[in-house]
């Protein structure tokens, strides 16, 4: 697509026809921004320069147009900001090359906004463009921006044929392939899946309870999108999305998840563990050809579970062997173990011409839920991926507990809710062949293995119900009997948070008599 044409068709913003409040801080209890300032220290974007592209709203070049935030309508000085358009670059507001845009104060409080409301509150810069100018310029140009890692995209291109949405997508795949820079994109707020959100290198983002697009992407299938958040549209659920990768990629530059900050902060690295830490909503459902679910992508956004996971820190695979194409690869005969339950790997896999090649994570493993998550890109000016694959085996008999096996996505998930204890296999498998992009691929993993168990401990007439607090998403309901349960929250005290563990203290003698760890509904 040419940059024209792009003119024509970049004001489908992601809620541009009204503009809510921000997102209510209740929101930072449900996707785990409150657990995670309770549970670390200053994880807030320091560091971390953003970039907030902006749709033109009139579209008239002539003079200035509204795409610019307010400082002062999300608590932040006016220092912080770079604004620049087709009319020039400014350091102040106001200026003269754009106006304020009230979409953009509503996406500005959500993604580091001092409201109450924000995610990274401390980034170091906001660059802040008219979209147009910055598509034009920047993506479509391959040019390189000043150093913004994460982009919020919270517009879309509206709808597209099949060939001008293979144009964009290819067009942002190139550009976060060759400078490594994290788009988190709106899916639009109804009907089909739209760019640039349906770029593969992308984080794809949709509302959760409220309007949002949904997929697959009409070009070929694919699962998009990738992650939900709680908004009315998606132009707020996706900034949500934004100030979590930058707060993710301040933890690991500082180093939370080890000494290797080059692959924790990979965008590859940052996408799977905002995908592997999301909390599955209600009806979440996906197959082994259709990794990521229709409607809410992995699940809704926890930024906490993410974190846990990265402070998991990086394994190395446990085994690795070359197998003949199409032959079945069961699990390796080794002793090794990944210590790390929660944890992430980033590595390169090459296969050849006659084989496939296997990966093998082993885990030793109590009851409890698994999650894992397989990322890696489309490499740059290429129109096709490589096909990777993730499979869990039970190291024990051999048997396939579950596969992620999509050949059109660069996405792979396994969501297993009810993992009996054991020794288990997780399996990144590159697949060989002539007909393949490339013979190495770099990818980023990662996984949990976790069993939230409930604790009643009694002390006099009172007992304390307690349970981990990682992960997030779990919540204790109780009930006055086993016959007919009406399990509910109502009259329970607020949870504490001790010692990485939640508790309620109780009276005994209370009519609720029964308690469960249950993952809501939302």
């Amino acid at each position: 697509m040419q940059p024209l044409v792009c003119r024509a068709l970049i004001f489908a913003l992601a809620g541009i026809f009204f503009i809510p409040a921000a997102a209510p801080a209740q929101n930072l209890d449900q996707i785990g921004v409150t657990l995670l300032r309770e549970m670390t220290t200053n994880l807030n974007g320091s560091g971390i320069r953003v970039a907030q592209p902006e749709a033109n709203i009139d579209g008239n070049t002539n003079h200035p147009s509204a795409f610019e935030v307010n400082p002062a309508a999300v608590g932040q000085p006016t220092n912080l900001f770079t604004y620049a358009s087709a009319l020039g670059t400014a350091t102040g507001f106001t200026n003269a090359v754009g106006n304020e845009s009230g979409h953009a104060d509503g996406v500005a409080a959500n993604f580091y906004g001092l409201t109450g409301t924000g995610i990274a509150t401390n980034v170091a810069q906001v660059d802040n463009y008219d979209a147009d100018f910055f598509i034009t310029n920047y993506v479509f140009n391959l040019a390189a921006m000043p150093a913004a890692a994460v982009v919020n995209q919270s517009f879309t291109f509206g709808a597209l044929s099949v060939s001008d949405q293979q144009a964009v997508d290819s067009a942002y795949d190139d550009y976060s392939e060759m400078f490594g820079t994290i788009f988190i994109s709106a899916v639009n707020n109804g009907g089909q899946v739209c760019a640039p959100g349906t770029s593969y290198n992308c984080l794809a983002v949709a509302a959760y309870g409220g309007s949002s697009s949904i997929g697959p992407t009409l070009d070929n299938g694919r699962c998009k999108p990738d992650l939900t958040a709680p908004a009315g549209v998606t132009s707020f659920s996706t900034p949500q999305v934004a100030g979590a990768a930058a707060v993710l990629l301040q933890a690991a530059l500082r180093g939370d998840g080890g000494g290797d900050t080059n692959a924790a902060s990979d965008l590859r690295t940052i996408k799977a563990l905002l995908l592997n830490g999301a909390v599955k909503p209600a009806g979440w459902t996906n197959s082994n050809a259709s990794p990521l679910d229709a409607r809410y992508g992995a699940g809704v956004l926890n930024v906490f579970n993410s974190y846990e996971q990265l402070a998991g820190g990086e394994q190395t695979f446990c085994a690795t062997n070359l197998i003949s194409l199409g032959v079945a690869h069961l699990p390796a005969a080794t002793t090794n173990t990944i210590s790390a339950n929660s944890g992430w790997d980033a590595k390169f896999i090459s296969s050849s011409a006659t084989n496939d090649v296997v990966n093998h994570y082993f885990f030793n493993v109590s009851n409890g839920i698994a999650t894992a998550t397989l990322v890696w890109n489309r490499q740059l000016g290429e129109t096709n991926i490589n096909d990777l694959d993730l499979f869990l085996f039970n190291a024990a008999n051999s048997n396939l507990v579950a596969c992620s096996t999509s050949r059109v996505d660069n996405v792979e998930h396994i969501y297993a809710p009810q993992l009996a204890a054991g020794r288990y296999d997780l399996q990144v498998v590159k697949n060989g062949g002539t007909n393949v992009v490339s013979d190495a691929e770099a990818y980023a993993l990662a996984w949990a293995f976790v069993s939230p168990a409930l604790q009643i401990d009694r002390a006099g007439t009172n007992a304390t119900v307690s349970w981990p607090t990682y992960p997030a998403g779990f919540l204790v309901e109780a009930a006055t009997n086993l016959v007919a349960p009406a399990w509910t929250t109502n009259a329970l005290p607020p949870n504490i948070f001790t010692n990485s563990r939640n508790s309620l203290k109780l009276n005994a003698t209370n009519a609720t008599q029964f308690f469960r760890l249950h993952s809501p509904n939302f």
